[in-house]
């Protein structure tokens, strides 16, 4: 299993996670199954949005069988189980209670995200950010029964509006090569209706590039939810690319974007477990995703690096995917963050070693001009 850290909160947890929704509706004895098969796989990150009691206990007793510092939960606050039923609160009273519980509930003292759950507006952003439910976050934070604070959404906007909030430390986003394409939208109906993706489209809408970048230029954590789009881009009827993705290529996808720390996956079963967690060991065969994306006949990528590493291997050993992540960290402000300028002068060759072979262009599925990018990269970082 692959380790990533999260983000400027140097926790580290499993590129493949689980949200709880695959635990819903199953017993004690199969949740502690698929507990026992997710550890013994290396997954060790879980979210707990769910406000269910009962799945709640029933995971709580499958993780206690191990040690304390053997996995991490993203714990959410907002969330509250009424009438057997779960709601969405901004209630403060209600969100204390909740929270507790969810403490109570799994037999812990703490977890290590506190998720505010659920914010796909910006004006509703403003409020949180001026009122109760963060204090109430910074609280908790205070109080050791968090290590950081996050915030889950489907929208860009408010994920960029989170950042440059500097309250926010991780954020559990939908992501996927079908909403990189979308427009930001406070409607998160439209990413699951079909007649949204029957469009001509224009490759990754800026909004989301901006996104990935100010993120990772943060310092703030990704943490993925609907990687397959609610199974859209698994069916080649539907997805937007003409032909279907598999699991294992939207996972790729998404631990290929900047800032991603993991992927979460509502895996129902120990079967499903076991194929999320061999992606991390899969072969390049296997996680392609660029002969999708490249040859879809109602998307456009063209021109525009996807960070895959087709074009390696570099005759003078520049790693070109990493040198295009920092050029695009990079130029998105008026000058090199100190942090992106750091990472691409520890690289082991720089752009500027680039011979002009053109190799790489020819295998590069997406047609970007690798010299010229080379070249843009050496003036601004120089060398």
């Amino acid at each position: 299993m692959e380790i990533r850290v999260l983000g400027r909160t140097g926790i580290r947890v499993s590129a493949v996670a689980m949200v709880c929704e695959g635990f819903e509706g199953k017993s004690g004895e199969e949740c502690s199954a698929m507990v026992r098969t997710a550890m013994a796989c290396g997954i060790r990150f879980f979210d707990m949005y769910t406000p269910n009691p009962t799945v709640r206990a029933n995971v709580g007793r499958a993780l206690a069988e191990y040690g304390r510092e053997q996995f991490v939960i993203q714990g959410h606050l907002c969330t509250d189980w009424r009438d057997g039923q779960y709601t969405r609160t901004r209630e403060i009273g209600a969100v204390r209670r909740s929270f507790e519980r969810l403490l109570s509930d799994m037999q812990l003292s703490f977890v290590e995200i506190g998720m505010i759950h659920y914010c796909d507006e910006t004006r509703e952003l403003e409020e949180i950010l001026a009122g109760d439910i963060l204090r109430y976050a910074k609280e908790l934070k205070e109080q050791g029964k968090i290590r950081c604070i996050g915030l889950s959404t489907h929208n860009p906007d408010v994920v960029l509006r989170a950042v440059k909030s500097g309250e926010i430390d991780v954020i559990m986003m939908s992501v996927n090569p079908a909403y990189d394409m979308l427009p930001p939208s406070e409607d998160v109906d439209i990413l699951f209706a079909g007649e949204t993706y029957d469009r001509v489209y224009a490759g990754i809408d800026p909004k989301r590039e901006e996104m990935y970048r100010q993120c990772e230029t943060a310092g703030v954590a990704l943490t993925v939810m609907k990687p397959f789009a609610g199974g859209l881009l698994l069916d080649g009827a539907q997805s937007p690319f003409g032909k279907a993705l598999t699991p294992a290529q939207c996972i790729r996808y998404c631990l290929d974007r900047p800032a991603v720390a993991a992927v979460m996956g509502g895996m129902k079963n120990e079967e499903e477990i076991r194929a999320a967690a061999a992606v991390c060991e899969a072969d390049a065969a296997a996680l392609d995703y660029s002969a999708v994306l490249a040859g879809a006949p109602r998307a456009a990528f063209d021109g525009h690096c996807m960070y895959c590493g087709h074009c390696a291997p570099c005759a003078v050993k520049i790693e070109i995917a990493k040198v295009n992540r920092y050029l695009d960290l990079g130029t998105i402000q008026g000058r090199v963050p100190e942090t992106v300028q750091d990472h691409y002068d520890r690289l082991s060759h720089h752009a500027g070693e680039c011979i002009g072979c053109g190799a790489c262009v020819r295998r590069c599925p997406f047609g970007v001009d690798i010299p010229a990018r080379m070249r843009q990269a050496a003036r601004l970082f120089g060398k």
